[in-house]
């Protein structure tokens, strides 16, 4: 089944840090391009991160979350993982966290990526 998976969610006291973690199944994540979203109760989903890869072979990333939430990605064992590491986590950072990939870069900064994972609660409060 092709899939993304994450992991990571959790609770966490404000001012914490969470590493989130997504890993595709039956695909691999080369050539893709990369994002997290979240969305929060009652709210719309927003995109808080994202990487596009380009032609040169680097990727141009950006952090909607200026200073606290950085996407990068790890190979190991033949395998890309996408992270997300946040810190300086604020309760208003509580929400479900999704990544998405896509061969096409405007489908994942616009949200409308071909694959999502099932999303990992993170939930900030003391």
């Amino acid at each position: 089944q092709v899939k993304l998976v994450e992991s990571g969610g959790g609770l966490v006291q404000p001012g914490g840090s969470l590493r989130l973690s997504c890993s595709a199944s039956g695909f691999t994540l080369d050539n893709y391009h990369v994002g997290w979203f979240r969305q929060a109760p009652g709210k719309e989903r927003e995109r808080v991160s994202s990487c596009i890869n380009m032609a040169d072979g680097k990727s141009v990333c950006a952090d909607l979350v200026k200073g606290r939430f950085t996407l990068y990605r790890n190979t190991a064992n033949s395998t890309i993982t996408v992270y997300l590491q946040m810190t300086s986590l604020e309760p208003e950072d509580t929400a479900v966290y999704y990544c998405a990939a896509d061969t096409w870069a405007a489908a994942v900064v616009a949200g409308t990526a071909k694959y999502w994972g099932q999303g990992t609660q993170v939930a900030v409060s003391s």
